[in-house]
Parts: structure tokens; sequence; C-alpha cells
């Protein structure tokens, strides 16, 4: 019915092409369920840790070494390249949007970030930084140089890998309420704050206004301090993001913000360009605390699937309220991966299963229905 209903809304003008398609998804995600059609057969002997698909291919993870599967409803001859670690490897991670190295960044219990170049097969670079293991590792979705990491010692750090040491850490005190506005509303901000500087500081200069200096002056008294590298600076460098190791993180698609998940069982959304906690209250949740687990996030950016034990729970990501249960595995979920084009999503656990999460109805069956104002007598 909705998805009728939505069609003559288009038919009529009153919708437009992006709002009937974004529904049309929404409808879909908001149906999702165990697919009876949809079965990835697993020929891991292990638990399932980590799931992407690029280009049908899943990038899978064991202990101390990685392997590249390809599926296409069944399993061909994995590609396997050893590289050796200093300690168990919690997360791998490539870049989608690299077109300049074919690094994969590896987080382990080692306290550096490790670089492993699968063209040469041998180490590009490591990181130095964080204080304790490296949990989870996460590319930017705005640039193929920026990584993201998260260890044990409870820091977020971001890298630009072509330059030594981190560029910014996440500080858990520092927070701003909600999403910033849009770019044309900001613009707008801008300006007017910026007319309003400028006529408070032609009013200081006049000598009728206060002895205050105008927001943005600056002193002339004494030298000018050097805005040093965030990374650098001490009291930032030891900042926190959780109460805990930083289990998961996710930038979302449009690459604004950072979701982050904690073992102090804690969700927090992070905005990139500040770098503020934006303080959605995510109900607390039960989460693995001794391994690492993969986010995923609907193209929209509304919801995000977060591996909660044995079930998986979505989140809507603005209110921080739960949106849906997803229940299947017989033990504890450890990765999300969300299929945007279908809108299907996979997840895999500790059971060695790969499940397939469909909407419970294809727009197909929905439109072999028909309108129902349109059905007659013969119809029924």
């Amino acid at each position: 019915m909705d998805t009728w209903k939505n069609i003559r809304d288009r038919e009529f003008g009153k919708l437009q092409p992006n709002s009937f398609s974004n529904r049309i998804k929404s409808n879909r995600i908001s149906q999702l369920q165990l697919s009876n059609h949809k079965e990835l057969v697993s020929s891991h002997k292990g638990a399932i840790n980590s799931l992407q698909r690029e280009d049908i291919c899943y990038l899978l993870h064991r202990m101390h070494r990685w392997r590249f599967t390809m599926f296409n409803g069944r399993v061909i001859t994995p590609v396997v390249v050893n590289f050796k670690m200093p300690g168990k490897v919690y997360k791998t991670a490539m870049s989608t949007l690299s077109t300049s190295h074919t690094l994969i960044a590896v987080g382990t219990e080692d306290v550096q970030v490790r670089l492993c170049d699968i063209t040469s097969g041998a180490f590009a670079h490591t990181l130095s930084g964080h204080r304790d293991g490296v949990m989870t590792v996460e590319w930017s979705a705005s640039s193929e140089w920026v990584l993201i990491t998260g260890g044990c010692d409870g820091a977020i750090r971001f890298w630009d890998i072509r330059r030594a040491g981190c560029y910014q850490v996440l500080n858990q005190s520092r927070t701003q309420l909600g999403r910033r506005p849009p770019i044309l509303k900001r613009s707008m901000l801008t300006k007017e704050s910026s007319t309003k500087m400028r006529a408070s500081q032609k009013k200081l200069a006049n000598g009728s206004g206060s002895g205050q200096l105008a927001i943005g002056r600056l002193s002339s008294k004494g030298p000018m301090k050097q805005k040093l590298h965030p990374g650098m600076l001490s009291t930032q460098d030891r900042a926190t993001a959780h109460y805990g190791a930083v289990t998961g993180l996710k930038v979302t698609e449009d690459g604004m913000y950072l979701l982050s998940a904690g073992s102090d069982s804690r969700l927090r959304l992070w905005d990139i360009e500040s770098g503020c906690d934006t303080l959605v209250n995510f109900e607390t949740v039960r989460m693995q605390t001794s391994r690492p687990i993969q986010l995923a996030t609907t193209q929209d950016s509304a919801l995000v699937f977060v591996p909660c034990m044995r079930v998986v729970k979505a989140f809507d990501m603005w209110s921080g309220n739960a949106h849906t249960i997803l229940r299947g595995h017989y033990e504890s979920v450890n990765s999300c991966w969300f299929n945007q084009q279908d809108q299907e999503l996979y997840t895999g656990g500790n059971d060695r299963q790969i499940l397939v999460w469909t909407p419970a109805r294809s727009i197909a069956d929905e439109m072999g229905e028909g309108d129902p104002d349109d059905q007659d007598s013969w119809s029924n």
C-alpha cells in the first residue's frame, strides 16, 4: 500500500525523485528479516570477524594471517598472502577510495599500526602513538590517505599516512549538541557573525565600546603562541574517547561523522570536522569487550547496525533510540555490512555463519499485488 501511495505521489509531482527513492529504501530497510532465499556457505572453521564486500569480495581475517575469499553464490579458490605480525590481529581494513596505494591497515595487540602493501607483499611503514593495542582501524570516506584508529587505551587517532604522527586525537570532554547546520545555512551564519564582529571592532576603535576585546581580535601584547599540531600537544595527545577500549569505528557514507563503540558499552557519534562528541544519547547496550566489532550504516546515515552479543540492534542515528532487533545467530555477532544497492544486511559471528537479512517483501512482490483501489470483484 505504501509503495503504491509513493508511486501516486511521484506521478502527481508531490514527491521529488530523491525523496521517492529514499522512501522506498526506508520502507525496505524497516522490513529487514532473515532471508529465506539467500544463503552464503562459509568454509571457515573459525569465527567470522570482518566482512567487506567490494566487487563481491569479502575480507576475512584470522589470528596471524588475512585472506581474500571470493563469493558468487559459492566459494572460489582463495588467494592467501601471509604477513607475520607481532601478536594477535584485531582488525584489518582497506580503503575503498584508494587509487594510489594498495595498503591494508592492521591493528594488533601491539601498540603500532602496520600498513601492509599487498602489491609488494611487504610492510610499507608503521604508525606509532597508541599506548596499548590497536583494536580497530577504519579508512576515511573522503580521503584515501586518512586512517582512523581506535585503541585499547581508549583513544581515537586520525592519521595522514603520508606524514609522521597523528594529526587529531578525539576527546570525549569536547562536545557539541547535534548536527552541524547545512552548508548554506552555515555560510549565512558565518556572514552574519562576521558583520557583527566588524561592527563591534569599529565601535571599539571609536572609543564607544567596553574595555573588552572583540571576539576574534588578538591582543598585541606578548609573543603570539604558535599553533601546534593537535597530535603533538601533550594534553591532547593523552585524550580518550571512551572509558575503556575502542572496539568499533564506522565513518558515515558522507564522510562527515564517525561512530565509535567502546568496552564501556557506549556508542558515540563524532563530528569529524570539529572533533566533538555530538551528545546523541544511544541506549546503553551490551557488547563484546575482548574483541572488535564491525558497525554498519545505511546510505542516508539514518540507521546504524550494532552487534550486541547474539543479536544485531539497529539504532536511529540522531535520536539514539533502538529501531529494530535482528535475531538469528547462535553465538556472538562480530560484524555487520550493509548492501546499499539492495538494502540487505550481512552479518558474521562466532558461530562461523554469514547471515543475509533482506526486506520482508521485494518491490516486485508489492507491485504484483496491484493497487487495492484498482481491484474489481474478479480480483477477490
